[in-house]
């Protein structure tokens, strides 16, 4: 089984349709089978990046209006046979974020004679940057990765599994080893320590974005989207206040 995979949270707020264009022509170049994309918001956005990648004609996402649900799109250049979009039971202290759902989209995609299910998700941001377990922030995300690890324990998913996105947990954290004990799923980043999450005079933090694959899948990884792009208009700027990583699977 190969398959190329791109997961990569495009920030929602800014100048957000023209960054989605732009992401749009560079996935039209790419050589990823399935991307799978976090914070595309607005339906707008949605319609602009669907209208600009004629490539992936197969797409994934849960409701789209007024929001689309937990922000969350897979395009896929393989068919997909079955998606699933589900949303974490809301716990914890009240948030914005709320509104939209957060969840897990769950994707069959067909490669030949063999498939592969690929979950989309994004977890409660932490917005203490603290992972210690005694944050409420952690508490919530341990309880978003609890009722994942339900999720995949469903037994009509017999698939390889590969989970990415943006787990806003660092790859390092007892939060995240224990999800991996409880599904089986690897790290194919191997604690990489590399960050994904742009680096600001305020802010560093430890690798939040992440790729999880059942073994004996495994890839080889790359920090995707580090520089300064130039939209339509000339103007330059970052795609995201994330990095994307890219991921070239096979068994």
């Amino acid at each position: 089984m190969n398959i190329g995979l791109l997961t990569f949270n495009t920030l929602f707020r800014g100048d957000s349709r023209a960054r989605i264009r732009a992401l749009a022509g560079i996935l039209e170049d790419s050589p990823y089978d399935v991307v799978c994309l976090q914070e595309v918001v607005s339906p707008r956005n949605l319609a602009a990046l669907r209208a600009a990648t004629p490539s992936y004609p197969h797409i994934a996402h849960g409701p789209s209006f007024p929001l689309v649900r937990g922000g969350l799109v897979t395009l896929s250049r393989r068919p997909i046979v079955r998606r699933h979009y589900r949303p974490y039971r809301f716990i914890g202290r009240p948030r914005l974020e709320g509104l939209l759902r957060k969840g897990a989209l769950l994707t069959r995609v067909q490669l030949g004679d063999e498939h592969v299910t690929i979950v989309n998700t994004h977890l409660t941001a932490n917005k203490d940057t603290d992972w210690d377990l005694a944050n409420p922030y952690t508490r919530i995300e341990a309880g978003e990765l609890a009722q994942l690890a339900d999720l995949l324990a469903h037994p009509a998913l017999t698939d390889p599994l590969i989970v990415a996105g943006d787990l806003n947990v660092p790859r390092s954290s007892p939060v995240l080893r224990d999800f991996r004990d409880a599904t089986g799923l690897a790290d194919v980043l191997d604690g990489d320590p590399a960050t994904t999450f742009r680096p600001t005079p305020k802010v560093s933090l430890e690798p939040i974005d992440q790729i999880l694959a059942t073994p004996p899948l495994r890839a080889t990884t790359t920090l995707v989207f580090q520089d300064e792009i130039r939209l339509a208009d000339g103007r330059s700027c970052y795609l995201s206040d994330h990095y994307g990583i890219a991921a070239a699977f096979s068994t």
